[in-house]
């Protein structure tokens, strides 16, 4: 199976070619050029270099969101379009649970992903890897001050340890209230780039049990504040 991922949710994007449980190709987004004119030629860089052609594309996969408006909408554009000419399935991942995922094997419990929103704000996410290799997303993804997501991850979390993991730790690290999770013991692992590996082994994993979609059907996560807020205030834990 040949999965192509797309990652464009901000200006640290890449492109993967997965090839049944490799990774056969990465490009990432190294320069202050447009997706809009870079995409399509990482594209074919990468399926070159793994030795494919889009055409024979198994499955679509792409980063959702959160992210920049225009950025997200390149990527989802593009995969869109090639699902729909070359009839192929795509599937549509989460980057901060894909972020979360990167994470070294801590056996189950819960997880906390950031990455910067810019204007003073941080889109986060929590999770929870539970002892059958499944994950659950805990709380819709939000965009927030950093100082109110660690607060808000620690109340949900109660007495249990978080691992952390973030694009951007020094904005986690800096709030105030880190200060009671460093005095804990935990720690901030920043994140790699090149995320839309991860993208693609996630997608591959969820085509191989039928969990895809179609062009129609997929659109973005647009975070908004009210939202995100109102969701954060709610107990109830959430599916992913």
């Amino acid at each position: 199976m040949i999965t192509l991922g797309l990652d464009t949710c901000e200006a640290r994007g890449s492109v993967a070619v997965w090839r049944d449980g490799t990774l056969a190709a990465l490009q990432d987004h190294e320069t202050a050029e447009d997706y809009s004119s870079w995409l399509l030629p990482a594209v074919e860089k990468g399926l070159r270099e793994a030795g494919a052609m889009l055409l024979k594309v198994d499955v679509f996969a792409v980063a959702t969101g959160p992210g920049s408006f225009t950025a997200l909408r390149v990527g989802l554009t593009a995969v869109k379009a090639w699902a729909e000419l070359y009839q192929k399935p795509v599937v549509g991942v989460s980057r901060l649970e894909v972020m979360a995922r990167t994470l070294p094997d801590g056996g189950p419990g819960y997880v906390a992903a950031s990455f910067d929103a810019r204007r003073g704000q941080i889109f986060g996410g929590m999770f929870r890897a539970e002892a059958d290799g499944c994950w659950r997303c805990i709380e819709p993804e939000i965009v927030i001050g950093a100082d109110a997501f660690v607060a808000g991850v620690a109340e949900r979390a109660g007495t249990e340890t978080v691992r952390w993991i973030s694009l951007d730790p020094q904005l986690i690290e800096v709030a105030p209230s880190w200060k009671t999770r460093e005095s804990r013991g935990e720690a901030v692992v920043p994140c790699e780039r090149g995320l839309a590996a991860g993208v693609a082994a996630l997608g591959e994993a969820r085509a191989r049990r039928g969990e895809v979609s179609d062009a129609l059907h997929l659109d973005a996560n647009y975070v908004r504040r009210s939202d995100a807020e109102l969701f954060w205030k709610d107990p109830g834990s959430h599916e992913r």
